[in-house]
């Protein structure tokens, strides 16, 4: 089972697959990452200055240098997702991962973190005032022109999303929250934030500095590196693909753009298909 979306600059699209509601899982990092930056653009944040009572900045969270862990690294989180067990209270969370002690000195180093993403969705309701899915609806989804695209905070939220191999999913267990929407809208997102009609061009240069990765690079991908809720080559990061890849039980995602096109390919985990080296591929054949 799969589904792909391929849209050029002039809005056209090609479609293939089932064209449904899909999980973007990490994918909803830039999601967030586009949230917050628009509200410091308006002032509502200061992405420099240290979160209140932490002592890490929104910008190091956003680029996964705020020294926080990742609960993907738990075993007793998958065995409790495989069980179809509900979600940890944010608490037993927190205390399952010792959340507090951090793993290197804010913006000493690099880990990916789920928890750090977590936090900046904690910064978007306290920012707003508002539910994190009408936030991201105002500051995302709309601004975008995205029908389909919608937050999943409940078992009955993905109803009507195709999962792939898996089943009886809570999408609380992604504690950052889980965006589901079309491949189409997917790839729409990330069009229009690169041809820069999200957000100031300043913004979108910010957001697109590449923290560089090089203890990450393998033949496949020898210029890694990491920006705002983007992951990007650390060279000339505009000359190459832009976007996130994302996975979760029965499923991978990646969303990429280049040279005025953007794509979306999802895939059941069962088909086999590695969804960023074919997202990179029709980039290609397009560009």
């Amino acid at each position: 089972m799969q589904a792909s979306a391929i849209i050029a600059a002039d809005g056209k699209a090609r479609i293939t697959g089932v064209e449904t509601l899909i999980p973007w899982w990490s994918y909803t990092k830039t999601a967030l990452s586009i949230a917050l930056l628009r509200l410091s653009e308006d002032g509502k944040i200061d992405l420099d200055e240290t979160v209140d009572g932490k002592p890490y900045t929104p910008a190091q969270l956003l680029r996964h240098e705020a020294g926080l862990p990742d609960y993907g690294l738990l075993a007793a989180y998958h065995a409790d997702v495989r069980a179809g067990r509900p979600p940890w209270t944010i608490d037993a969370l927190m205390k399952a991962i010792d959340a507090d002690r951090l793993r290197y000195e804010p913006g000493q180093g690099w880990a990916y973190s789920n928890i750090g993403y977590w936090q900046v969705a904690r910064l978007i309701e306290q920012i707003t005032g508002r539910p994190l899915a009408e936030a991201l609806a105002d500051l995302v989804f709309a601004p975008a022109g995205l029908p389909t695209a919608r937050l999943a905070a409940t078992p009955g939220d993905l109803a009507d999303v195709c999962m792939g191999d898996a089943s009886g999913y809570h999408p609380g267990w992604v504690y950052h929250g889980l965006v589901v929407g079309t491949a189409t809208d997917a790839a729409r997102l990330l069009l229009r934030l690169l041809q820069g009609r999200l957000m100031q061009e300043r913004t979108l240069a910010r957001m697109l500095a590449p923290k560089a990765l090089p203890q990450f690079r393998t033949e496949r991908y020898p210029d890694p590196a990491y920006g705002m809720g983007l992951m990007l080559q650390a060279t000339d990061p505009l000359a190459h693909p832009i976007g996130h890849s994302g996975s979760g039980p029965g499923s991978d995602i990646a969303v990429y753009g280049w040279q005025g096109t953007a794509c979306a390919v999802w895939a059941a985990a069962s088909s086999g298909i590695d969804t960023a080296v074919q997202a990179f591929g029709m980039l290609e054949d397009r560009g």
